[in-house]
């Protein structure tokens, strides 16, 4: 097999950008990724002309003008804004909180009454030290958006009761006294036209790819087949976990396809309450606007994740971040080795800030 100059392990949007930047200064990179597909998880499936996100909803978002003019030279974004609807057993709420949210619920019509209201619930519960992620969000919020939006959410989300959880994971709870369901507060929002897959696609056009390709296998008879390697799997497994397993949160997906033309009306409706066993359904085609006769919709249901499992969501906590620390500088030490992406350095990225992560990588190769 021939040499290159990257081993670039995963074929998401760090290792795309890292390949498309580094064979555009003349580099050989060759990509692999243990799925059989590229694009990690924001790859689309094509169901019936619909994008399907195959691992959840991802809406681009950012407010670096820079990374927003990067992504737009590979595909035309749509102007997508994301207003999720919150579903709270036959209760329809508008998200992220703001007018049209307190309005529906205490049935007020202005900013003060809405605070008002909200500072009334908070008084009489008369939480001084939350001890708790419960405590921490009635003490933000009140009772009423509490128990209807945020509780039986969390709990799913989590797989734990608010009261186990602790308060930091709230830190706080924007509240928006304008009628505005743009839940991101970001300039820059939108949705690829065609789909996130045909963005990677044109990212390693230049690249040589294998997929289905096991990287810890693949390196025990290819140990030398590129001057460096690019890793964007998890970190404590590339160190043996030698500090231990970091912890992460898994999601399962449930697609079905649906022979009618609208199901639910908005791309992302949560359930808040307990009892409904996903915490969401995303409706794909209407991250596009699209108007095909049938639709496709996904449940989502998060899930302990358990070593050997899909991980998605790095669980930065206390005693997880502690651990992370160690392997960090074990990869700040090894040598002709660049950790990135959300496994690769064990942390929460949006698209942008991946992209942005991936250019600096890129900025202090080319520096060397």
């Amino acid at each position: 097999m021939k040499k290159y100059d990257y081993l670039i392990v995963g074929a998401g949007l760090f290792g795309a950008v890292f390949a498309y930047e580094m064979t555009k200064t003349g580099k050989k990179c060759l990509v692999i990724d243990k799925r059989d597909h590229i694009a990690g998880n924001i790859y689309c499936e094509n169901i019936d002309g619909i994008n399907v996100h195959k691992y959840g909803a991802h809406i681009f978002h950012t407010s670096n003008k820079e990374i927003w003019n990067y992504v737009n030279q590979f595909a035309e974004f749509n102007n997508y804004v994301n207003s999720p609807v919150a579903r709270y057993k036959d209760e329809l709420y508008n998200l992220p909180f703001n007018m049209n949210t307190f309005s529906k619920m205490f049935n007020i019509a202005t900013p003060a009454e809405a605070k008002a209201k909200i500072q009334a619930e908070i008084e009489e519960l008369g939480i001084t030290e939350p001890m708790n992620l419960e405590e921490q969000a009635l003490s933000l919020v009140g009772r009423s958006v509490y128990e209807k939006l945020i509780k039986g959410y969390t709990e799913k989300q989590w797989g734990r009761d608010c009261k186990e959880l602790p308060a930091f994971i709230i830190k706080r709870l924007p509240l928006r006294f304008i009628y505005d369901n743009n839940y991101f507060n970001d300039r820059f929002q939108g949705i690829p036209m065609g789909g996130y897959t045909a963005i990677v696609e044109k990212m390693l056009e230049g690249s040589d790819i294998l997929l289905n390709t096991d990287y810890y296998e693949f390196r025990k008879e290819n140990s030398d087949i590129a001057t460096k390697t690019v890793y964007t799997g998890m970190l404590d497994q590339y160190f043996d976990y030698k500090y231990g397993v970091l912890e992460y949160r898994s999601v399962r997906f449930e697609t079905e396809k649906l022979d009618m033309e609208n199901y639910q009306g908005n791309a992302v409706v949560n359930y808040t309450e307990r009892e409904v066993p996903y915490t969401r359904i995303i409706e794909h085609k209407h991250f596009e606007y699209g108007t095909q006769p049938v639709t496709v919709i996904s449940r989502e249901y998060p899930s302990e994740w358990k070593l050997g499992e899909e991980p998605y969501y790095p669980v930065n906590d206390a005693k997880n971040e502690t651990v992370a620390e160690k392997y960090r500088a074990l990869a700040v030490a090894e040598k002709n080795v660049i950790f990135g992406g959300r496994l690769g350095e064990y942390r929460y990225y949006d698209m942008d800030k991946v992209i942005e992560a991936a250019l600096k990588a890129v900025e202090e190769e080319t520096r060397i």
